[in-house]
């Protein structure tokens, strides 16, 4: 599986062959300018770790001579794209009161880890990168694909949006909190019951399959050894974990307001390490975690060591009702920082629609997060049938969508 171009080789990544010279490019992309904070990712030797476990995928290197000069991942899912309604029973005089929401779902492929050596930019790789891999989604039956970037990345908008033919479709918020030395203390009028994969794969389905994005293989992603468990948040007394009844009951019968997230492990998958931060930052930093360690009853905001290299939890999955909902989601939020304090995490994040409701009760600093994450898409192919839901590419977004942890 190749292609040549001049003197550029695009072929698909053989991990005994391209391990270590992949990881070099790796290195040096990351780097940013000299005297600048920069977010150095260290894959742990796997660098197809952040696609490995979607449905389906495939990672490219182009290679100039013995030198491979860049890189891409791919894969592709279904997912829900939009909803119709259907009912049950063949009565049309009774179709409104009938009728409920069900999901449309479409293949969806996405691109992520695309590098460039510095050195052999400007010269066609990238796109001759983008445009392999989309002949291998096509090949795959993908109807769309879809990327996530910094919008302050000209050059990888541009890429895409002017030489790939993609568009802005999307700019959901990446919040990210601090782990602190302290535990963060949980409201005790909200009860937190941990969900099995199959009653959690219930409620989702139940309430949130018509979400943008959500994924139709959710039972996989549930069961995988990285999801950590589906957390509920409800008002206490009115749900138990010794008496819970199972999802199906529960959705029949919720309480005015709840709120439900999963946890991700990426802290085994990858690190992260923030390089560039000046001597008086550092010790900055060192020193709020001495005082956080010392006098936990303050609950001092402390800063983790970045500076090092560290892991993180992801929070996906996020949804709820009611009017309380915010309160039960920064219940969960809580909850959720004190498992990763306990598994010896840097910080934790999310991925949100920018309009989501729940959002202000995730707790998130400033100056880790992104507030406008820009997705873009591409239809692959004219010769789909538009179905219910139209061009995809053409749609308003909703309050929610579902943020796929596989691929974060």
């Amino acid at each position: 599986m190749f292609e040549e171009f001049a003197t550029v080789v695009v072929r698909e990544f053989d991990p005994d062959k391209d391990r270590v010279r992949v990881e070099a490019v790796e290195k040096i992309c990351e780097v940013g300018p000299s005297g600048k904070l920069s977010l150095f990712t260290d894959l742990r030797g796997d660098p197809i770790c952040r696609v490995r476990h979607s449905p389906a995928f495939l990672m490219l290197v182009a290679e100039m001579g013995e030198e491979i000069v860049g890189m891409i991942r791919g894969c592709i899912k279904t997912v829900t794209c939009g909803k119709k309604l259907s009912r049950n029973g063949k009565n049309s005089d009774n179709f409104q009161a009938t009728a409920k929401p069900v999901p449309v779902y479409t293949k969806l492929a996405y691109i992520l880890g695309l590098r460039v050596s510095p050195s052999h930019r400007r010269m066609g790789i990238g796109s001759k990168l983008v445009h392999r891999m989309e002949d291998w989604f096509r090949d795959n039956g993908a109807e769309y694909s879809y990327i996530a970037t910094e919008k302050d990345n000209l050059a990888s908008v541009k890429l895409f949006t002017d030489k790939c033919g993609y568009s802005k479709f999307r700019t959901p918020s990446i919040l990210v909190n601090p782990v602190f030395a302290h535990r963060v203390k949980v409201s005790n009028k909200v009860t937190i019951i941990q969900l099995s994969p199959s009653d959690a794969e219930r409620l989702y389905r139940g309430r949130f399959s018509t979400t943008e994005f959500f994924p139709r293989d959710i039972d996989s992603v549930l069961n995988n050894k990285l999801s950590l468990g589906t957390f509920l948040a409800v008002p206490s007394g009115s749900y138990r974990p010794d008496t819970w009844p199972g999802s199906d009951p529960f959705l029949s019968d919720p309480p005015q307001s709840w709120a439900v997230l999963s946890v991700w492990n990426c802290k085994d998958v990858f690190t992260l390490e923030i390089r560039g931060a000046s001597r008086v930052k550092r010790t900055l930093a060192k020193t709020t975690r001495i005082v956080d360690r010392t006098l936990p009853w303050l609950r001092i905001p402390s800063i983790p060591d970045f500076f090092r290299p560290f892991g993180f939890h992801f929070m996906y999955g996020l949804g709820g009702e009611g009017p309380e909902g915010v309160k039960m989601t920064k219940a969960l939020c809580g909850f959720a920082h004190n498992l990763a304090k306990e598994r010896g995490c840097g910080a934790v994040a999310t991925e949100v629609s920018s309009i989501e409701p729940l959002r202000f009760g995730i707790p998130h600093w400033k100056m880790l997060s992104c507030a406008e994450d820009l997705w873009c898409i591409k239809r692959l192919g004219e010769d789909y049938s538009d179905g219910s839901v139209g061009d995809w590419t053409k749609s308003p977004p909703g309050l929610s969508i579902f943020v796929d942890p596989r691929e974060f």
